[in-house]
């Protein structure tokens, strides 16, 4: 089985440090330093106080690389439209496509049924890049749930959390999701295949669609933005609103608004990733994390007024910067 990490950052260094820890023929795809370090002295892991460093094919042109078993995409939502055309070579005849991407995913009315079925979205997915460019039938979901970073070049820091949720659009247990599945599990990460992938999607959007570009505009840490009472209404608002839509579309919350800020609450002073990468001077993802959920209250019907205020304000504030 041949396994392309595309965006080799944290989360798909973690994850193919992991895979490459046990003997998967595992590739990525990254470019820069990091690349660099890779070739010449393959991908360290540093994670619960041990460091390990394993070989692993790292290429900038997937060309190099060739057709892929599973393409697993690790790149934030906004950069993926762009970079399709160069990841055509690693697409062979039976290749999955893994979307490890979070926000709204672009395939979200794939395989849903019903009268939205086929629904394409350009918040997400501009132009119908993806959909035309993978075709949705590829396409295996994966919600992300570990935090790692970069600590320098070629190494990766494991902070927290091993659960990378899989699932196919249409629900079923596929054999291409269980084998991706066994692979990932023999690599000492959790990865259950669920029959309702889009109910995960939004318990994990939830918090990201208010957390997220509420502390771009406060610069606030997650405990204090959701225990400050004004901040904490706004985000609750928000929240409110995405629900009414999910429901709409068929999604059941398996806990309430108020249990779901709270454990926003209990990570404590952690920096959302909006809030790094405005620091950081890097794009911000505000279109799959907000603008989607938008389009969303008007596809369903669904006033967002809350919603609406924030997104005006987090994309005047990424634009001032120059990150939109």
């Amino acid at each position: 089985m041949k396994i392309c990490i595309f965006g080799a950052g944290a989360i798909g260094g973690y994850m193919a440090a992991k895979l490459a820890q046990v003997g998967a023929d595992v590739s990525v795809v990254a470019r820069g330093p990091h690349l660099a370090a890779m070739q010449a002295r393959g991908l360290t892991l540093i994670e619960d106080g041990q460091t390990t460093t394993h070989p692993v094919r790292a290429a900038e042109n997937p060309a190099d690389l060739g057709p892929q078993d599973y393409v697993i995409i690790t790149l934030k939502a906004h950069s993926v439209p762009a970079v399709v055309p160069r990841m055509q070579p690693l697409i062979g005849p039976d290749t999955t496509v893994v979307m490890g991407v979070n926000g709204v995913p672009w395939w979200y009315f794939h395989g849903i049924g019903g009268p939205h079925e086929g629904t394409r979205l350009a918040s997400v997915d501009p132009g119908d890049a993806q959909w035309t460019g993978f075709g949705p039938d590829r396409v295996l979901g994966c919600v992300v749930y570990p935090a790692a970073e970069v600590s320098e070049p070629g190494t990766i820091r494991h902070i927290e959390g091993n659960r990378f949720t899989l699932g196919e659009p249409d629900g079923s247990r596929s054999d291409r999701a269980v084998r991706l599945s066994d692979a990932l599990q023999a690599a000492g990460l959790k990865a259950p295949v669920r029959p309702r992938i889009r109910d995960e999607i939004w318990v994990k959007l939830w918090g990201n669609l208010s957390f997220n570009p509420i502390s771009a505009l406060t610069h606030a840490t997650l405990d204090v933005l959701c225990t400050d009472p004004g901040t904490r209404a706004v985000a609750r608002g928000m929240m409110l609103e995405a629900q009414v839509i999910a429901e709409k579309l068929g999604v059941k919350f398996p806990i309430d608004v108020d249990r779901r800020i709270d454990g926003g609450a209990a990570v404590g002073a952690h920096r959302t990733s909006m809030l790094q990468d405005l620091d950081a001077g890097r794009p911000m993802e505000i279109d799959a994390l907000v603008s989607a959920v938008a389009e969303l209250g008007q596809l369903t019907g669904t006033p967002t007024p809350i919603l609406d205020t924030v997104l005006a304000l987090v994309r005047l504030r990424a634009r001032v910067a120059g990150l939109y």
